[in-house]
């Protein structure tokens, strides 16, 4: 999760939200960590799963990468090196497409 977390703060200036989705966990335990890592992201508590099963998480970390019309325009299960060139690559692709642009993803040139 570093990887996404320290990609996310340099590239917000882009437009690059970044939520985080702690599974059942406790509150306080939530806190401790996020706190003690650093994390600069919002982080929604997902106390009796609702958000697990209405996006069918099935493990963790779950990455969703929205378009800035809301359309989740992929999914990517595990960890990934968002900081290296292929990540950052999709992450500029995602923020590059406007709302009206119906291109699915990857269709203009990035891996």
């Amino acid at each position: 999760m570093p990887s996404i977390i320290r990609t996310a703060g340099e590239l917000s200036d882009k437009g690059l939200t970044l939520l985080l989705v702690n599974l059942g966990e406790d509150r306080d335990v939530v806190r401790r960590a996020v706190d003690q890592r650093g994390y600069g992201a919002t982080v929604l508590l997902d106390d009796d799963g609702d958000v697990a099963r209405a996006y069918g998480i099935r493990g963790t970390p779950t990455t969703f990468l929205v378009g800035r019309d809301g359309r989740v325009l992929g999914v990517a299960v595990g960890p990934r090196p968002w900081s290296g060139p292929d990540g950052r690559a999709v992450l500029h692709e995602v923020l590059g497409r406007g709302e009206y642009d119906r291109r699915p993803a990857g269709s203009h040139g990035s891996p």
